[in-house]
């Protein structure tokens, strides 16, 4: 299959949010002279998961998320805070960083010249831009689609049908989504009648009935599959 249109999704695809989350949830709690512990981290990210699974799906809104997962985290702490005034601390330090998922900026600085580049992404406007401006790699796209702005999220297919409204001349036969999440990139991408890469830096087992057309583990392995002749796909150095 010969593709011209690249749509990357953000977190945990090209910059690592894992990284991320952890240092602002860190800071966060540094606030309330509270360590942060693996424990900490597992239930946080397991009320966040939740609440986010209930987004994909349509069930609840992008405010509801971040006006309840520090109410809720904070009370398994034996705490109760105001929701909305956390995350906006918490957004603070998510800000700062924008460390690189490996040598994702050195991957899409060679695929730019060939190929037109788009960023969908599910999470924060003011959040995204920053850090995509921050990592250097915000000149590299075409355009940006974010959920907070269009008012639909992935894996809606009323996302989809937006961001392709967006970009002029598109064949879904040439176009390519890549992403980590299995319930918004690879099910939305799917919806929307596009292939799609599975991103699986964790190296998880697929546990669902949702089958990616490609899983890479890096996005270096990404190289191979857009180009017809393999001996042509070039490593990053």
């Amino acid at each position: 299959m010969s593709y011209k249109t690249l749509l990357f999704d953000i977190d945990n695809t090209l910059l690592d949010f894992y990284s991320a989350e952890k240092h602002a949830l860190q800071a966060l709690l540094a606030e309330m002279d509270i360590e942060l512990t693996g424990e900490h981290l597992a239930t946080y990210q397991r009320i966040n998961r939740k609440l986010w699974q209930a987004f994909e799906q349509g069930e609840i809104t992008k405010h509801e998320i971040e006006d309840q997962r520090f109410y809720r985290f904070f009370k398994q702490l034996g705490q109760i805070v105001d929701g909305d005034q956390m995350e906006e601390k918490y957004h603070h330090y998510l800000d700062q960083r924008h460390e690189l998922l490996g040598n994702s900026k050195a991957v899409l600085e060679k695929l730019v010249h060939d190929y037109d580049l788009y960023v969908v992404t599910n999470g924060g406007a003011t959040t995204q831009y920053k850090r995509l401006k921050a990592a250097q790699l915000d000149h590299l796209f075409k355009d940006i689609f974010i959920s907070e702005e269009i008012g639909y999220q992935k894996p809606m297919i009323e996302y989809f049908n937006y961001v392709f409204s967006q970009i002029s001349n598109l064949n879904k036969k040439n176009t390519l989504l890549i992403g980590d999440s299995l319930t918004a990139d690879i099910l939305g991408g799917k919806q929307a009648n596009i292939e799609t890469v599975w991103l699986n830096a964790q190296k998880i087992t697929n546990t669902t009935s949702i089958k990616p057309d490609y899983t890479i583990y890096n996005l270096e392995e990404l190289l191979p599959i857009l180009m017809k002749d393999p001996l042509k796909a070039t490593s990053i150095t």
